[in-house]
């Protein structure tokens, strides 16, 4: 097995993100200490519960500044100062350049970092605009 899959920096992220493996060495320490799963990141990466890989995935998805970075619940992880930690860091992005698409039944979330707003039901579109209109309609239905 490779080495950084046992220490939960598996073979998945690297695929899907464009990692090398030299990359995500060198930004190991920066990973692991955003991430808080520093205890666990020897265990394997299928023992980790769903919070521990949503954590993982946005901490290596973050270690480099995106163009894009759709980000799904991910504000709901962990604890409350793990949650401002990563509203921050996406805050941070967005105001880098970054787009971010966050998808999110959070209202007051999507309040605080969105300018403009998709409601989706169903697979099909409702609403797009303002983010302040869109969601004092959807808080109306």
């Amino acid at each position: 097995r490779d080495a950084q899959e046992s220490r939960g920096l598996g073979d998945v992220y690297k695929r899907q993100l464009g990692y090398s493996e030299d990359f995500l060495k060198s930004k190991y320490d920066e990973i692991v200490a955003f991430s808080e799963i520093g205890p666990f990141i020897d265990m394997p990466l299928r023992n980790y519960s769903s919070g521990m890989v949503t954590r993982l995935a946005f901490s290596i998805a973050t270690v480099v500044v995106p163009e894009v970075l759709i980000v799904d619940e991910v504000l709901s992880v962990g604890d409350a100062a793990f949650q401002e930690k990563s509203l921050s860091r996406m805050m941070g992005l967005m105001s880098g350049g970054t787009t971010v698409i966050f998808v999110s039944h959070n209202l007051e979330q999507i309040r605080k970092m969105c300018g403009r707003t998709l409601w989706l039901e169903h697979g099909q579109i409702l609403m797009f605009g303002d983010t302040r209109t869109v969601l004092d309609a959807y808080k109306k239905v």
